[in-house]
C-alpha cells in the first residue's frame, strides 16, 4: 500500500514541514501503516489506532524531543514511534532484538519515559516539569497523555493533587474512550461519561477543583480541533488538562465493534479486520481458563468465594465467575494496592478471596502484600498469572520476580503448578481454610493436559514429588519448568543416571524431600521460570549451607537481567532453560 506523505516523515521535523490541510491524509495513512503492519506481525491495534490524529497534532504542536511527551500506557504509541524514525523497522515491533512494544528510553530520544505498566505518566511528567523549572528552562513543555482507565489509578491521583499545586508547565491529555484492556469501571468512569453529556458539568469539574485549567471535552479525531486548542494551551503557563474523546481502534470496523478482542487481535485480515483462526484442532486449555473454570466450579459449592481483578478480568478469566456470579466478582480498576487490601478486608470477615493479579503487577501492591496480608496473616489466595517469561510484551510484563520478591516474606506459601491439574488441586485445597495467605503462580498460555477437569484432590501443604529415579543427578524443578526438564532429561545421553524432582512449593519447602535428595545425590541441577537471584536455586543453596551439605549445585533460570521481547521459546533459548538448554547443561554435568 502506498504511503507517499508518511514516508516523507522520518522525525517530526518533517512531519512540521506539512500544511494543516494535509495532516488528515497523513492520519489515514499512518493509520493504513498501522493496520498493515500489525495484521501480520501481532501487537496492540485498537488503543494506536484510536490516537492517531491526537500523536500526529502533539507532535505538529510542539517541540518534540525538547518538549517532553510521555505515553500511558505505551500500548497506544505505535503512531508515535513510526513518526519518530522508527517507521522503516516497525516490522520488527515487539520482535527478538527489534523494537520493544512500549516507549523505551534506550530505543529513541523522542521516548522520554518507559511506560509498560500504567498510570506514571503524570509523577514523570511532573518530575520533568518541575526539573524544568529547577534549571531556568521555562519555556519547556511536558505532556503526559493518559487513559481514563489509567487515570483512576491511585498513583494518578496522587500526582494530580501535587501537580495542582506545583508552578509546573505541565499539559494532561486525558484520552478518554470508556475502555482500557477491558471496558473502564468505577465510578471517575461514570463521572467521565457525564462530563461529556453535561456542559456545566464540564465547567465546574473535579479536574477545575484541582487547580487545572480544564479545557474539553473535545473531538480527539478532528484534527483542527486538536491543533486549534493545543495551539491556545501552549501559551498557557501552569497545570493545564485537556480532555478528548476518542474512540479505541478507530478506522477498523471490527476494532470498533469488538474493542476487547481487538486491543491485541493476532493475526488478521487488514482488508476486513477478520481474525485470522487457526484449523480447529484439540488442545489443551490456557492455564488462565483453567482458573476462570475451576473458580466458578468452587464458587458453586463455597458460597464464601470471591473473585478480585484489578482491571483485568478478560486476561485472568475471572469475566466468566463475574458473568455468572456479579455479586461475588469485581473488577476493582487499575489498582493492585486497593485489590490487595481490599481482598484482606475481606478476608477478616471470614470471606475466601482470590485475588488474580499478573506476577508483574503484584510487584505495584508489594506493601499490601507484607503489611495488609502477610503480617496479620490474612488467608487471602493470591492467583498470579503470567508467572515467568511471557513473550512479545518484554521486560515491563515478565513474570521474572515473584519467587524472589515473595519468598523473603513470612507467613506465606508458595506453590506453582507444573499443570493444569495441579493449578485445579491447589484452588480446591487453598478453599478449604489455609492459616496463611497462598500465592499460587502459572505461566501465560496454553497447559500439556487435555484431559484436565478431573475430580478435586487435596494437595498436603509443604509436599514435593519425585517424578523419576535416577543415580547420580537429582534436577529440581518447580511449576512448569517441570515439562521442559522431563523433555530435556529423555533427550539426555544419559537419562537412567538422571532423577527429576517437583518442588512444587517455594515455601515452605518440603525440607525431608530436600534432605533425601542432598543425602542421596551428589550433583544437583535446579530449574526455574524465574529470577536466579533469590529464587529456588538459591533457596537450596541456603539449605545446603544451614544443613553442611557439600554437593556441586547447577541452577538454571533468568539471569540477573532484564530480559527484552521474543517468544516465549527463543527467550527461554536465550536464558537456558529451554528443553535442549537443559540437556545441554545436564550432558555436561554428567
Amino acid at each position: 500500500m502506498e504511503h507517499p506523505l508518511l514516508e516523507t516523515v522520518n522525525d517530526p521535523a518533517d512531519l512540521r514541514k506539512l500544511t494543516k490541510d494535509q495532516l488528515p491524509a497523513l492520519a489515514g495513512e499512518l493509520r493504513d501503516f498501522i493496520i498493515d503492519i500489525v495484521s501480520t506481525k501481532e501487537g496492540h491495534l485498537g488503543a494506536s489506532l484510536g490516537v492517531v490524529e491526537l500523536t500526529i497534532a502533539l507532535h505538529y504542536i510542539f517541540n518534540t524531543p525538547a518538549d517532553q511527551l510521555v505515553w500511558d500506557v505505551g500500548h497506544q504509541a505505535y503512531g508515535h514511534k513510526i513518526l519518530t524514525g522508527r517507521r522503516d523497522v516497525f516490522h520488527t515491533n515487539r520482535q527478538l532484538n527489534g523494537l520493544s512494544g512500549f516507549p523505551r528510553r534506550s530505543e529513541s530520544r523522542y521516548d522520554t519515559f518507559g511506560v509498560g505498566h500504567s498510570s506514571t505518566s503524570i509523577s514523570a511528567a511532573l518530575g520533568m516539569a518541575m526539573a524544568s523549572n529547577l534549571k531556568g528552562e521555562t519555556e519547556k513543555h511536558h505532556i503526559a497523555v493518559i487513559g481514563d482507565a489509567s487515570i483512576a489509578s491511585g498513583m494518578a491521583f496522587e500526582a494530580l493533587n501535587h501537580a495542582g499545586v506545583s508552578k509546573a508547565n505541565l499539559l494532561i491529555v486525558l484520552n478518554d474512550n470508556a475502555i482500557g484492556i477491558d471496558p473502564s469501571v468505577g465510578a471517575l468512569k461514570e463521572y467521565l461519561t457525564n462530563v461529556k453529556k453535561d456542559r456545566q458539568l464540564a465547567k465546574n469539574n473535579i479536574i477545575k477543583a484541582l487547580n487545572f485549567d480544564y479545557s474539553g471535552p473535545i473531538d480527539g479525531h478532528s484534527l483542527p480541533k486538536l491543533l486549534k486548542e493545543l495551539e491556545r494551551l501552549k501559551k498557557k503557563k501552569g497545570p493545564k488538562f485537556l480532555h478528548i474523546i476518542t474512540t479505541k481502534g478507530k478506522g477498523l470496523k471490527k476494532a470498533e465493534e469488538d474493542q476487547v478482542k481487538y486491543h491485541a487481535p493476532g493475526k488478521f485480515d487488514k482488508h476486513t479486520g477478520a481474525l485470522i483462526v487457526q484449523p480447529n484442532k484439540e488442545e489443551p486449555p490456557k492455564y488462565q481458563d483453567v482458573f476462570g473454570a475451576t473458580i466458578m466450579e468452587l464458587a458453586e459449592q463455597n458460597k464464601k468465594i470471591v473473585g478480585i481483578t484489578p482491571a483485568m478480568p478478560t486476561g485472568s478469566s475471572l469475566k466468566y465467575m463475574m458473568k455468572k456470579f456479579p455479586d461475588r466478582a469485581f473488577d476493582v480498576g487499575i489498582a493492585e494496592q486497593h485489590a490487595v487490601t481490599l481482598a484482606a478486608g475481606m478476608a477478616t470477615q471470614g470471606l475466601l478471596p482470590f485475588c488474580n493479579i499478573y506476577s508483574t503487577f503484584l510487584q505495584r501492591a508489594y506493601d499490601q502484600v507484607i503489611h495488609d496480608v502477610a503480617l496479620q496473616k490474612l488467608p487471602v489466595i493470591f492467583c498470579l498469572d503470567r508467572a515467568g517469561l511471557v513473550g512479545q510484551d518484554g521486560a515491563t510484563h515478565h513474570g521474572a520476580f515473584d519467587l524472589a520478591y515473595l519468598r523473603c516474606i513470612p507467613n506465606i506459601i508458595i506453590f506453582a503448578p507444573r499443570n493444569e491439574i495441579e493449578l485445579r488441586n491447589i484452588m480446591y485445597t487453598a478453599q478449604l481454610g489455609l492459616d496463611f495467605p497462598i500465592a499460587i503462580r502459572y505461566p501465560r498460555g496454553r497447559g500439556i493436559t487435555l484431559d484436565w477437569k478431573k475430580p478435586f484432590e487435596e494437595i498436603e501443604i509443604g509436599t514435593g514429588v519425585e517424578l523419576k529415579k535416577g543415580k547420580d543427578i537429582a534436577v529440581v524443578t518447580i511449576g512448569n519448568m517441570a515439562q521442559n526438564a522431563s523433555e530435556a532429561i529423555n533427550n539426555s545421553m544419559g537419562k537412567e543416571r538422571i532423577a527429576h524432582f517437583d518442588l512444587r512449593f517455594l515455601a515452605p519447602m518440603d525440607e525431608n524431600l530436600l534432605h533425601y535428595i542432598f543425602s542421596t545425590y551428589k550433583k544437583i541441577v535446579t530449574v526455574e521460570d524465574g529470577s536466579i537471584k533469590g529464587g529456588m536455586g538459591s533457596a537450596l543453596c541456603e539449605f545446603a549451607v544451614k544443613h553442611r551439605y557439600k554437593n556441586k549445585i547447577k541452577i538454571l533460570g533468568i539471569p540477573e537481567q532484564f530480559i527484552e521481547q521474543g517468544s516465549v521459546e527463543e527467550l527461554q533459548f536465550a536464558v537456558g532453560i529451554h528443553p535442549k538448554s537443559i540437556a545441554v547443561q545436564l550432558n555436561k554435568f554428567l
